[in-house]
């Protein structure tokens, strides 16, 4: 999620991983701020249910990082 400040419409942060703990423009960011002449962006919730684990999951073992199928 990318916030903006209410006065002066700048970008201000997002709720990624890569602008969290590197503090860096992330491509999130730049979408928001190339987004149309309308000042509007088209953007649809992901389809994906996390809480779903896949029938090929192999978590077990890797210290509570994901396996493949996972991500």
């Amino acid at each position: 999620m990318v916030s903006i400040d209410d006065v002066t419409h700048e970008l201000m942060a997002c709720t990624c991983p890569h602008h969290v703990h590197r503090n860096a423009f992330c491509k999130h960011m730049a979408a928001v701020e190339n987004a149309t002449e309308e000042e509007t962006l088209d953007a649809f919730p992901s389809e994906d249910d996390n809480d779903v684990e896949p029938d090929d999951c192999d978590c077990d073992g890797l210290g509570g990082f994901p396996c493949w199928p996972c991500v």
